[in-house]
């Protein structure tokens, strides 16, 4: 990874993208409840905030191993948000 400042980008890039799927699902699905949907866009943005306080930890010990399982869980939780789009209904 070449910095925190496109750790932080990819954050920003990868969940606004699942909450543009979302309000795309929304626009296209006008007819269906949006509890659903909401929830998850309330959840990505749950996880924004937790992954940027995580990013802006100074006490760190290894900082290549905690932005790298930053990394990760950001990778985890954006699938685990999209698989939830896919099955809005």
């Amino acid at each position: 990874m070449a910095n925190v400042r496109d750790l932080k980008k990819d954050i920003n890039y990868v969940l606004g993208d699942i909450i543009e799927a979302v309000y795309v699902w929304e626009f296209a699905n006008t007819d269906k409840d949006t509890k659903k949907s909401e929830a998850i866009i309330d959840e990505a943005i749950a996880t924004f905030d937790e992954l940027i306080v995580k990013v802006n930890e100074k006490n760190v010990d290894n900082a290549k191993a905690h932005f790298k399982s930053i990394n990760q869980e950001l990778e985890s939780k954006g699938r685990a948000l999209i698989e939830k789009i896919n099955n809005l209904s």
